[in-house]
């Protein structure tokens, strides 16, 4: 039993005078007439000594209003009920106001330091926002807790009135604890006025912390019926009322907002009634979509893929519903096509006049879908008419997880196209004539190694039935399914090895080491003195071009976490690191060339040199070709840059701008250096065998052999290293250790550079005593 505080026994005090006052609500249980408290009612003494109430929906179910005979009949004659119909008061709340302007009701203030309670004043009458002078209302969407400089930010549930609606009473109720209405407040009043405004009767809140939030918003289109359901005009309103969820919002309050406020917005979207929305209407609603979808991600980021799947499923729920509302009836037929960041659409009907043979193939940027409609429309037999929605989303990815494919978690799955969805909206007979086409456009680099399969979305899972695969290559896979739904493609290959700590530690000690020898022997080459037969270009351009590409390479993958989210700058290093690795090849190459001219020409090194092969010759060469290579490169596949690690992607066989030159040059060289044996091999048997002339010729020899690793050929040890350990450590070795190996052949074991080695130890030694 409830029962009014106040009402069944009035103050002496209390008359007709008092006009309509407010009273709280209570109910008893236990034996405290005080347990159940309801929204507070208004009540007004009339001259007839009988009162009379407006009442309101109680709080608690089985609860109910009691009446008690007795309280102020004071004869016994009876009394007719009369029921009195409404009358026009000259009393008008939209020309008698108080006009309620505080700055700090902005739904965009968050985290204010002062925290206000509406329950501190005393509320009386009519109200009308404002915020800095500008007119404002209390929003009727979710807004997220400690915003409008208070804890609990209250707002209306159900949308405001339209002007001939009158006044209306709405719910009050703020958000908390991830529930978009979990903080229920008392209900009040709102009067829609002929200048495009509202005005409110504001009650003191049921909580203290808790105050009224104020949006500014254009609300000339705010027309929001009555009723549950939206009607078309109620669409302008959702679009107009979300200041709540836009960008503009502040980064603490990102990070605060609820996945309850945007499952508030994806219902009151399905709500919508209207057939037939204009384009605008339908790009704008999916827009603000959209922007809630994107929060749920950068507030989700530890939501594990079941939950993010159910709010794809909204999403693509209210995608769907909002493209067959651009559907329209037609004779012929018609077409409809819009863009937005998000996502792509296209809608095709055909009516029973229709002249086409067949639709024209729709296509979206990265895929496009070939469905016979016209033999879909020839089936509707009443109608002769269909229609086809097609959609590509350009970050559902994200939300519909690849590795919710129902196949083995051994294998890792990669999400290779766009996530698109195929419909046929306002079709009475949607049974497929023929198998609908797919064309994927691959959005992620291609592995040969790697199994494709065409998917489609099953509530929560990615599964098979029904699609196949009729072609594919490098770049595009089209799909065959015989049914329609949201589909994709996605791609299964074997799972990395597990990454090997101490190999990885090899790696990055030989590194350092080879840059280190790099260093050393630019430093010898430039700073000492050759005799003028020596021709160190290619050996210094070798470590110069070897020298930064193991630097740049080291420094990409130590950084690799910031660098790979910048997909231009890990395309600028890649380019970068196929110019210097494939400049030092053809270094490499040069040099060997150099050594066979030396070896053939024993006797007469450097003139031969200097009349065949000149200093500026050479680095135009050693330059030009590794550019020409990388510019070709850039223009036949611009795209070609920029992979996972950011190197040269595999796919579309790019890899090979850089591994074609690379063997041609392992190939010729070690031509090159097999002629260089034997050529040496006939050399030393022609010489005298003067001790003298004997141990020139082989520390030649031996500095031949060593040139089997400065001329790049272990670099072929790369070809098969494949699940071989030991080969893998032996290439590693071999070839980051290119600048060790020339250190020591042309600066330790050359008889002059040592002799200015112990001359500036020397030195540094006098300079340390004096």
């Amino acid at each position: 039993m409830i029962q009014s505080e106040g009402v069944t026994g009035l103050s002496p005090g209390a008359a007709v005078k008092d006009g309509v006052v407010t009273r709280s609500v209570c109910g008893n249980s236990g034996g405290n007439c005080y347990y159940y408290e309801s929204y507070p009612i208004q009540v007004k003494a009339c001259p007839g000594n009988y009162y009379v109430y407006e009442l309101v929906k109680p709080t608690v179910c089985i609860s109910a209003y009691c009446a008690d005979v007795g309280s102020i009949i004071t004869s016994s004659k009876g009394i007719t009920p009369v029921t009195i119909s409404a009358v026009h008061l000259s009393f008008d709340p939209c020309y008698n106001y108080t006009v309620l302007d505080n700055p700090w009701r902005a739904t965009n203030n968050t985290n204010d330091l002062v925290r206000r309670c509406d329950r501190d004043l005393t509320w009386s009458g009519w109200y009308r926002l404002f915020i800095n002078n500008m007119s404002a209302q209390i929003p009727d969407m979710c807004v997220v807790y400690y915003s409008c400089g208070t804890d609990i930010a209250l707002r209306i549930r159900g949308g405001h009135p339209t002007v001939e609606d009158g006044v209306i009473t709405r719910d009050v109720c703020g958000h908390w604890d991830d529930y978009n209405c979990y903080i229920r407040s008392y209900p009040i009043k709102i009067k829609a006025c002929p200048g495009k405004y509202y005005v409110y009767e504001l009650v003191s809140p049921s909580h203290c912390r808790s105050a009224y939030c104020a949006a500014v918003t254009n609300i000339s289109s705010s027309t929001t019926a009555v009723t549950p359901q939206m009607s078309s005009a109620a669409v302008t309103n959702l679009i107009s009322t979300t200041t709540t969820v836009t960008p503009e919002t502040s980064s603490a309050v990102q990070n605060q907002t609820s996945r309850g406020c945007f499952q508030n917005l994806f219902e009151q979207i399905e709500n919508i009634t209207a057939h037939v929305l204009p384009l605008n209407t339908v790009t704008n609603i999916l827009t603000v979509a959209f922007n809630t979808t994107e929060k749920i991600l950068e507030s989700s980021s530890s939501a594990n893929p079941t939950q993010l799947a159910s709010y794809g499923n909204s999403m693509l729920k209210v995608s769907e519903k909002l493209i067959s509302t651009l559907v329209k009836p037609t004779d012929t037929s018609d077409r409809i096509n819009f863009t937005l960041p998000a996502v792509e659409g296209q809608v095709f009907m055909v009516g029973p006049q229709v002249t086409l043979d067949k639709i024209p193939r729709l296509d979206t940027t990265n895929s496009s879908v070939d469905i016979d409609l016209i033999g879909i429309a020839k089936n509707n037999n009443e109608t002769r008419s269909a229609a086809v929605a097609f959609m590509s989303y350009n970050m559902m990815e994200n939300l519909l997880k690849p590795d919710l494919f129902n196949t083995s978690n051994d294998m890792v799955k990669t999400m290779m196209s766009t996530v698109i969805s195929v419909t046929l909206p306002k079709t009475t007979n949607t049974k497929l004539t023929k198998p609908v086409n797919f064309t994927f456009r691959h959005i992620k680099e291609f592995d040969p190694s790697g199994s494709l399969f065409c998917v489609y979305w099953n509530i929560s899972e990615w599964i098979l039935d029904g699609c196949s695969v009729l072609e594919t290559n490098s770049s595009y896979t089209v799909c065959s399914c015989d049914h329609l739904s949201t589909f994709a493609l996605i791609m299964q290959t074997s799972r990395p090895p597990e990454s090997d700590s101490q190999l990885d530690l090899l790696n990055l000690v030989c590194v350092i080491v080879g840059l280190v020898f790099f260093s050393l022997a630019l430093l010898s080459f430039v700073l000492c003195q050759w005799s003028p037969g020596v021709n160190n270009v290619a050996r210094i351009n070798i470590c110069i071009s070897l020298l930064l590409a193991h630097l740049l390479f080291l420094l990409t993958q130590q950084f690799l976490s910031v660098i790979r989210p910048h997909q231009v700058l890990c395309a600028v290093i890649s380019g970068l690191l196929h110019f210097l690795f494939l400049s030092g090849f053809v270094w490499m190459f040069i040099e060997a060339v150099l050594l066979f001219i030396c070896v053939k020409n024993l006797s007469q090194i450097s003139s031969k040199k200097r009349e065949v092969l000149s200093t500026g010759f050479l680095c135009v060469i050693g330059y030009l070709v590794a550019l020409v290579v990388v510019c070709v490169s850039v223009g036949l596949v611009p795209e070609g840059y920029g992979s996972e690690q950011c190197w040269i992607k595999m796919d579309k066989g790019f890899i090979w701008s850089f591994l074609g030159p690379v063997s041609i040059i392992l190939a010729s060289n070690m031509i090159l250096f097999i002629k260089i044996v034997i050529s040496l091999n006939l050399t030393l048997k022609n010489l005298n065998a003067e001790v003298s002339q004997m141990k020139q010729t082989k520390v030649m020899a031996f500095k031949t052999l060593a040139q089997f690793v400065v001329l790049g050929c272990p670099w072929i040890l790369g070809f098969f290293t494949n699940s071989n350990k030991m080969l893998e450590i032996l290439f590693l070795i071999l070839n980051s250790q290119q600048g060790t190996f020339i250190f020591l052949i042309y600066c330790v074991l050359n008889n002059e550079v040592r002799q200015q080695y112990r001359k500036f130890f020397r030195c540094l030694c006098c300079v340390k005593q004096h």
